[in-house]
Parts: structure tokens; C-alpha cells; sequence
């Protein structure tokens, strides 16, 4: 693109957004926006300027407002005079980059960038100019978010807070980069070359699994689960212990630390946990699951309140897939239109006829996405960091 044209689409950038974050932070948006920094900034409500940046940049590119709408939407809908070139560079801001940044080289006033979570390389710029990245150099790190600068092809802006690391900090840098890719794998998927590497790993640790456990469905106590998967982490280790033969006992290889798995409180809490490594859904977990299978393996007691409540919080929570209420149905069909029946106080209600109608009407999100392996994939340079390379 033209330099004299970039520069213009950078300069329109900054005026846009100072007017969108002008737009979030008005009193039509408190009730949303000011729990998030009250939560963030905890009971000595003590929030630094970075963290309270990042927190209102996410606020208004990526918080969903009680009717799925974004603060952008909000902002494009309240704009009609606005020139389309216009909303389609503001609408772009709702799909933003986030990661942890190798900064490969300066490049005038751009930086290049290569995202250690997706392995993508990126050519940013910043709206207030290249002062913004003075200071920074080749081979240190940014933690930032990037926006499209739209309609420029391959050309991204810095969003909200940037944090610049030396190359010195490498080993903590990789560290947490690994945690960002591990606790959220749909930021890695954002390079299509991961997504068919992230199935097949999927598969191959699926498949150990299944050999491990005899099967892909069981239900255990909370300690029971956590041997279990510790169990699997490590057998899976194996392999690789393997390829270094000469290390002496009890030295660890080179790569990230592997952590001990626990369970979050509220499934160390529960009865019991049912651990599903599904081929699509991948390795979940969930609370209470002997007391709902029991629902289905004996529909008598679906008249009663504390079975009635799991299977409404199953059907209610986003943070749960349709796959167990489906894993139950498949197991137990000849009771799943009683269960149902009872709950929802339908007695015409057929799974057969019903039921995916209603999976689809409690959990749109989850048919809104295109599925993704649970399995997230780390970069080569990632891995170079991570085992101590420079």
C-alpha cells in the first residue's frame, strides 16, 4: 500500500478509537464495565494503568453485552453517518490478536512480530506513531493485543496496553506464553496449520487414554481423577524420557516444567467427576456426573428436586458442552423421554424429535463455532524458548 495512504488509515485509526473509547467508558456502560475493574482491581482496589487499559480495550472489543452485541456494534449502529471504509475498519477491531510477541525486527515506523501462541508472523504499527516503540528492540518481547488496520492487507494496529520484556526474560517469556496457548487453545487455532496438527495430537493422546483407561467415559472421585490424568501426563512423558537415554536419573529434560494437575475447587468439591475424553469435544470434566447418570439409569427419580436442579445447571451453563447430556441419551435411550418429559413438564417431548432442538436453544454458542481440537500445539520458536534456546 501507499505510504502517503497507510499513514492516512493510521491517522483515521486513532481518531476512531479515541472516540470509541470515548463511547465505552460513558455512563451508558457502567453497570458492565466498572464490576470488570472493581473485580480486576480486588478488595485494596489497587489497579495499575496498564492492567486498567487492558481491561477497557477487551471491554469494548470483545465483551458481550446481555444481547450479544459488542461495544463496537453499539458504536457502528449509533454512527449512521459514518463512511463505510469507516465502520468496516472499526467492525474489524471485534476479532483482535491477543499473544505474547517476538519482536524480529524494526522495519521504519512498523514492528515485526512473531506471535509465540499462533507461530504467526505480524507487521504492526501504532496510532500514535513510531515513538510508541522506542526503546524496543530485536529479540526483546511484547505482550500486546493487534487489531486489522482494514482494508490494508496484512497490516495490524496495537490495541490497548503493550508491554515490552528484553530478551533476557526469554525463560519466563516462554513460560507464560505456554500457559496462554494451554489455557486458551482457540488463540493457537488462529493458524490453520495448527488446527489439523492440533486433531492429530488429539487423536494420538485420545488414543493413550483409552489404552490407559480401558475406555473414553468414567466416572471417579475428585482424587481419583486427578491420579488418573497425572497418570496419563506422565505415561505419556515416556516417549520422550526415552529419546534421551543418557540423561542421568532424575534429571529433567529440557522444555517446560509439567505441571501436576488439579482440579478447579468447584469439581474438587463435587461427589464424583465424570472425565469424558471425547473425539470432537476432546478431555473435559464434569461435577456431580454419577448423580446424573443415576438420573437416566433410574428415571424414578427424576420427580425429585436435587437430580431435576444438576440436569438444569447442565443444560444452563455455558461452560458446559451438549456432550454429556448427549453421552446419556446414547446410553440410556429408553429413559431419555421420561427424564425429559418430567423436567421440562412436556409429556409430549421425544428426544428423537426434541431433543436437538433443545440442545440448540439452551447452548447456541456452542453451534455457533467451528469445532476445535482440545489440544493445544506450541510453535517451533515457542519450543526453542521453552527448552532454553535463545
Amino acid at each position: 500500500m501507499d505510504a502517503r495512504l497507510l499513514a492516512d488509515l493510521i491517522d483515521r485509526s486513532a481518531e476512531l478509537k479515541s472516540e470509541l473509547v470515548a463511547f465505552g467508558q460513558s455512563a451508558r456502560f457502567d453497570r458492565w464495565l466498572t464490576p470488570l475493574l472493581l473485580e480486576a482491581a480486588g478488595p485494596e482496589r489497587q489497579l495499575d494503568e496498564t492492567e486498567a487499559i487492558r481491561i477497557i480495550d477487551h471491554f469494548l472489543l470483545r465483551y458481550r453485552l446481555p444481547d450479544g452485541a459488542t461495544v463496537v456494534d453499539r458504536f457502528v449502529a449509533g454512527r449512521r453517518g459514518l463512511a463505510v471504509p469507516d465502520r468496516e475498519m472499526v467492525l474489524g477491531w471485534r476479532d483482535p490478536v491477543e499473544g505474547i510477541f517476538e519482536i524480529r525486527r524494526k522495519d521504519g515506523a512498523a514492528v515485526v512480530l512473531l506471535n509465540l501462541v499462533d507461530d504467526l508472523e505480524y507487521r504492526a504499527y501504532s496510532n500514535v506513531g513510531r515513538d510508541a516503540f522506542r526503546g524496543v528492540a530485536k529479540g526483546g518481547f511484547l505482550l500486546t493485543c493487534l487489531v486489522p488496520l482494514l482494508p490494508a492487507d496484512g497490516v495490524w494496529l496495537v490495541s490497548g496496553a503493550m508491554e515490552h520484556y528484553p530478551r533476557s526474560y526469554a525463560t519466563e517469556i516462554a513460560r507464560a506464553a505456554v500457559q496462554l496457548a494451554a489455557s486458551q487453545p482457540e488463540l493457537v487455532f488462529r493458524n490453520p496449520e495448527k488446527v489439523e496438527l492440533g486433531w492429530q495430537q488429539m487423536r494420538e493422546d485420545r488414543a493413550a487414554f483409552v489404552e490407559l483407561c480401558g475406555g473414553d467415559e468414567l466416572v471417579l472421585s475428585p482424587a481419583e481423577t486427578e491420579n488418573l490424568i497425572n497418570a496419563h501426563y506422565r505415561r505419556r512423558q515416556e516417549p520422550t524420557a526415552a529419546a534421551h537415554p543418557g540423561r542421568g536419573r532424575g534429571e529433567r529434560l529440557p522444555g517446560p516444567d509439567l505441571p501436576v494437575f488439579e482440579l478447579p475447587p468447584d469439581l474438587a468439591a463435587s461427589d464424583t467427576v465424570g472425565v469424558i475424553y471425547d473425539e470432537v469435544d476432546g478431555l473435559n470434566f464434569y461435577a456431580d456426573y454419577g448423580l446424573l447418570r443415576s438420573l437416566f439409569t433410574d428415571p424414578g427419580l427424576a420427580g425429585r428436586r436435587k437430580h431435576q436442579e444438576l440436569l438444569r445447571t447442565y443444560l444452563r451453563e455455558e461452560s458446559i458442552t451438549p456432550l454429556p447430556i448427549r453421552r446419556l441419551v446414547a446410553a440410556h435411550p429408553e429413559t431419555a423421554d421420561t427424564v425429559f418429559r418430567k423436567l421440562l413438564r412436556q409429556p409430549g417431548f421425544s428426544w428423537a424429535e426434541h431433543g436437538e432442538e433443545l440442545l440448540r436453544r439452551r447452548k447456541p454458542w456452542y453451534y455457533a463455532q467451528e469445532p476445535r481440537p482440545g489440544v493445544s500445539v506450541i510453535g517451533e520458536r515457542l519450543g526453542e524458548l521453552a527448552a532454553g534456546g535463545r
